[in-house]
């Protein structure tokens, strides 16, 4: 089988096409038209065809997880979903996972740090952070870890509570919003009740029993 023509993609990172005797067409990545030394004329062994396809869905699949890891924060468990969901074979995907992890390029201890950062900056809560891990699929031992360093949340809560009311006095109704608004972004009813009292005198009357939990 010979290679009638091997044409050279038109964007950076794009695969290479080859025109093949038999008229079937091909699209490589690059690094497998290397690992071969393809050229235009060259006479291919039985089963080169075979060899050179599953090189590129391994090739395929590291180039595709490179991608999704540059872009965001992402752990091996999630990785590997998103690069199924693409379209990438699961031996493959797991491959390119190993791969990553391997070159120190894919850290999930790492991960869950910058994530639960990130989080908290955006002022979320403790419960509201391992949800957040839970989702991105951080294995729970590394929770407490990546949580160990985080700001209290004393400050947030204070800081949301500001831009809530600016400097008013709240009635009933606008701290309970508040509450309700606070305990979905992850915080303890504790210290958003603490963050209250330090904000308004308008508390006395308030004790956990009380129905001020998100329905």
């Amino acid at each position: 089988m010979r290679i009638e023509k091997l044409i050279e993609p038109k964007l950076r990172g794009g695969r290479f096409t080859l025109l093949l005797g038999t008229g079937e067409t091909l699209r490589l990545q690059p690094s497998v038209v290397s690992e071969f030394g393809l050229y235009e004329g060259m006479e291919l062994e039985d089963g080169a065809v075979a060899r050179m396809k599953i090189a590129d869905g391994k090739a395929s699949a590291k180039a595709r997880a490179v991608r999704i890891a540059s872009a965001s924060g992402v752990s091996q468990k999630e990785l590997r979903r998103r690069l199924v969901q693409k379209g990438e074979t699961q031996e493959n995907a797991g491959e390119a996972v190993e791969w990553l992890s391997s070159l120190n390029l894919l850290d999930d201890g790492e991960t869950a740090r910058q994530l639960a950062s990130d989080a908290a900056r955006k002022g979320y809560g403790a419960a509201r952070i391992r949800q957040i891990l839970f989702q991105k699929g951080i294995p729970r031992e590394l929770w407490d870890e990546a949580m160990e360093e985080l700001p209290s949340p004393e400050g947030a809560i204070d800081r949301f509570l500001q831009a809530r009311f600016r400097g008013d006095s709240p009635d009933e109704k606008e701290i309970k919003r508040a509450v309700d608004a606070l305990l979905r972004r992850g915080h303890r009813w504790g210290d958003i009740k603490d963050a209250l009292r330090r904000y308004t005198d308008n508390l006395d009357d308030i004790t956990e029993d009380e129905t001020w939990q998100t329905p």
